[in-house]
């Protein structure tokens, strides 16, 4: 049986939320921080989770081994704003036991 993950997600507003992820129903990054409403409505996810948009986009502050970046997703970063080294699109990280413990911080809204 799965389990759910503590991840610490920093918002645009710089306050450090902690929340459960639960490992067992194929969310990804993006739909997490909209289900615990950490970012306004219609600012994150707005291609739903396609990687065409980059409003999901976030940084990366602990060292966990994530999945490798796809070409679409590399492709979106390079035409976003404020992209960083640590920079990933939420949509594209799906939350599996492995995350335990991610540091994320939601990028600027754009």
């Amino acid at each position: 049986m799965e389990q759910d993950v503590t991840i610490k997600i920093t918002d645009r507003e710089g306050v450090i939320h902690e929340v459960l992820a639960p490992t067992d129903m194929a969310m990804n990054l993006m739909e997490l921080v909209r289900s615990y409403e950490l970012a306004p409505e219609g600012t994150i996810g707005v291609c739903g989770g396609m990687a065409m948009c980059a409003s999901c986009q976030c940084y990366v502050n602990s060292t966990h081994e994530l999945p490798e970046m796809t070409d679409d997703e590399d492709a979106m970063l390079a035409e976003a704003f404020d992209v960083k080294d640590n920079s990933r699109l939420g949509c594209q990280i799906q939350i599996t036991t492995q995350l335990e413990g991610l540091e994320i911080e939601l990028a600027p809204e754009v």
